[in-house]
């Protein structure tokens, strides 16, 4: 029999309804798991046992006495620690939040408590979002469950190796130029980017409004839909949200005409290039022509991303300033001499390396020459992008240009670092929906598909990821843990 922390989150409703076990039960297991490889993985900053196990016992007595259950009833998730969660403290794995705790729920958290999921805790990040390998964490770098001496990706990286892991059935991150596809990619898991203004950011603490968006991590097609349909939807507290059809699991694939975008492969390790062609001889396989096609403004795409980022992300963190955010001090140590250089020590080196940059490029006589140039570069990657999806269904390419990586390889070169987002920033800048897909290995570290499809195209991603799924068998959970 299939541990209960193995089990797909579809199973584990299936499961509990059918009586074969108890959320109780399936609880406890998970946190066993924990037990047993969190000192190693490092995935969480903090857990709330007693309330999973709370939850676990109402969930129970619901199905005792035959009550309606929602769709994930039962079934632990896994929030990235930048979420607002009601009592629970989030930090966004900074010093400066340390001891914050909301005092309300991100409208997704609303719906995941909706719909039965128990909130297990809150799991590890890049500050702010700030990063790709989940090193520039305060508080502690989390481990990649394949092999533990290298990164999960970032800035998700908690939300992609808990779900690895074992430690977290489903988990939620957040991604602002790749920080969902690239743990998934890393950490062999799927990965959801949806649309800007599919889901509702309301509670999202902020790093840059116009380009993040909250999407799901999981280990299967059908658990990756069952979440999106949950957290999606038109949202009072947040105006970017829109209305959006449900997804469903395809009962058969249409033709669907895939390319094959060429920069993205050209700039790629030979290892993950090959595991790109392979996904496209399959894809031939189930009947979706695939030709490669070229982007010409996709150069312009990782400057435009860092200079946006960085920009808003200046104006966004202006707010910690421990007056309106950040740490209580009382009347007499509000001294001019000291007040700034607490600010500056409770962030981390790439946090404020950022605020300087975004600072810098918003201010007078650089604002249109840097700031304002890369909105209209991003509008240009835009309208290439969706007249490419008038001939194209799916675009695709790498998630990640390389292999997962050990710790401190790129830590002390920021451009080597950024460069890493170069295949990710695309989607975000475009405001469409992209996928990370496991399609390989390389001496054991994972290889990841990115699909991405024209704005609200998720079905699309859907339908193809569910057929790649069934045919490109590829292990979600490490042994070696």
């Amino acid at each position: 029999m299939t541990r209960l922390d193995e089990l797909l989150a579809y199973e584990v409703v299936e499961g509990l309804t059918e009586g074969q076990f108890t959320a109780e039960d399936y609880v406890t297991t998970i946190l066993k798991r924990i037990e047993k490889v969190e000192p190693k993985v490092h995935s969480f900053i903090t857990l709330d046992t007693d309330g999973a196990l709370s939850s676990a016992k109402i969930i129970d007595k619901k199905l005792k006495e035959k009550e309606a259950i929602g769709q994930l009833a039962g079934v632990i998730v896994g929030i990235k620690d930048n979420i607002s969660t009601q009592g629970i403290r989030t930090t966004c794995a900074s010093k400066i939040l340390e001891n914050y705790v909301p005092t309300y729920d991100a409208t997704v958290i609303k719906s995941l408590k909706e719909s039965g999921a128990i909130l297990l805790g809150k799991l590890n990040l890049d500050e702010f979002g700030m990063g790709s390998t989940t090193e520039y964490s305060r508080y502690q770098p989390t481990r990649n469950p394949w092999n533990l001496d290298c990164v999960p990706g970032g800035s998700s990286g908690g939300s992609g190796a808990a779900v690895a892991a074992g430690e977290c059935t489903i988990a939620l991150g957040s991604d602002t130029g790749g920080s969902i596809r690239c743990p998934s990619s890393f950490c062999s898991v799927i990965g959801l980017k949806p649309t800007y203004g599919r889901v509702s950011r309301y509670g999202l603490i902020s790093y840059a409004n116009s380009l993040e968006q909250i999407g799901p991590i999981c280990r299967s097609v059908r658990d990756l839909v069952i979440m999106l349909n949950i957290i999606s939807g038109k949202d009072t507290f947040d105006n970017t949200s829109m209305p959006s059809n449900p997804i469903s699991i395809p009962k058969r694939l249409n033709k669907l005409n895939v390319g094959i975008i060429k920069e993205l492969i050209t700039g790629s390790d030979q290892e993950v290039t090959k595991s790109v062609y392979f996904a496209s001889e399959k894809f031939k396989e189930i009947g979706c022509p695939c030709e490669e096609v070229s982007i010409k403004n996709l150069h312009y795409a990782l400057p435009s991303y860092y200079t946006l980022a960085s920009a808003e992300a200046s104006s966004n963190l202006a707010r910690y300033d421990n007056l309106r955010y950040g740490f209580d001090y009382s009347i007499g140590e509000y001294k001019w001499d000291t007040y700034f250089s607490n600010v500056r020590e409770n962030f981390g080196e790439e946090v404020k390396r950022r605020i300087l940059i975004g600072s810098y490029v918003l201010s007078s006589g650089y604002y249109g020459k840097y700031y304002l140039k890369a909105r209209r570069l991003r509008s240009l990657l835009r309208l290439e992008l969706l007249e490419l999806f008038k001939k194209y269904d799916l675009l695709i390419g790498p998630t990640m240009p390389i292999l997962p990586f050990k710790f401190g390889e790129k830590i002390d070169d920021p451009i080597k670092m950024y460069l890493v987002d170069i295949n990710t920033v695309i989607a975000n800048l475009a405001g469409i929906p992209a996928i990370s897909l496991p399609i390989g290995f390389s001496n054991g570290l994972p290889i990841g598909l990115q699909l991405m499809a024209a704005p609200f195209g998720e079905q699309k991603l859907i339908d193809a990821s569910y057929e790649l799924e069934k045919i490109i068998n590829i292990p979600r959970r490490p042994n070696s843990i």
